[in-house]
């Protein structure tokens, strides 16, 4: 039951913070102010070579109280390695079929980045948990949500880029499901960054 599980926690939640630093010590502090502040999940992206370590040790001093995935996931040997590393879910810029069958064989949930309705059905066919609505979500904005939930109404949908407090909650009235911070949630102090996971968690709460 983990991939259920874990997936019924991120939609819980309704939030992550997009992390790209090369230091523990940063995603530590990081993960403190999110942890503090509601949104305990957090994506290590795989722009850094040593994104798997940093997953590994966050697993380690927090356990359960953090929900940590791999992003940036180009292809299935990246996969395996952050699973391998302690990963709870993977998510990508683009859909990649080995991906997919990687995270179905060990019951991780997968978030392939998906540009057109087609990719974004034939992910979902493949196992995907969430369809990550990028990079078209910085363009579209949140109306492409209604687009992708009008012929497949039960598609879960992960976007990040361009979600701000202001307009956080115009995304949950158009459907988003999970939707991903970067500077909201990684720039500043702890107490910076627990201030603003506790305003979205707050803004999500409402409307659920």
């Amino acid at each position: 039951m983990k991939k259920a599980n874990t997936i019924k926690f991120m939609y819980g939640i309704g939030a992550l913070a997009i992390v790209r630093t090369e230091t523990f010590e940063r995603a530590a502090e990081i993960a403190e102010g999110c942890i503090a502040g509601g949104i305990p999940v957090m994506e290590m992206s795989f722009t850094l070579n040593n994104a798997g370590e940093i997953i590994q040790q966050l697993k380690e001093k927090y356990g359960v109280s953090l929900c940590v995935g791999a992003g940036t996931v180009l292809d299935s040997e990246t996969a395996r390695h952050a699973i391998l590393k302690g990963a709870d879910f993977i998510i990508s810029p683009n859909f990649d079929l080995g991906v997919a069958r990687i995270c179905n064989r060990y019951q991780i949930p997968y978030a392939p980045g998906c540009t057109s309705f087609t990719e974004a059905v034939e992910a979902l066919s493949a196992g995907a948990a969430f369809i990550k609505a990028f990079p078209i979500s910085d363009f579209y904005g949140n109306q492409l949500v209604k687009v992708f939930k009008t012929p497949v109404p039960d598609m879960p949908i992960l976007a990040s880029g361009g979600i701000t407090l202001d307009n956080l909650s115009e995304w949950l009235k158009n459907g988003v499901d999970v939707c991903g911070f970067g500077s909201l949630l990684t720039k500043g102090t702890t107490k910076e960054i627990e201030y603003n996971a506790n305003k979205i968690a707050e803004i999500i709460k409402d409307f659920r």
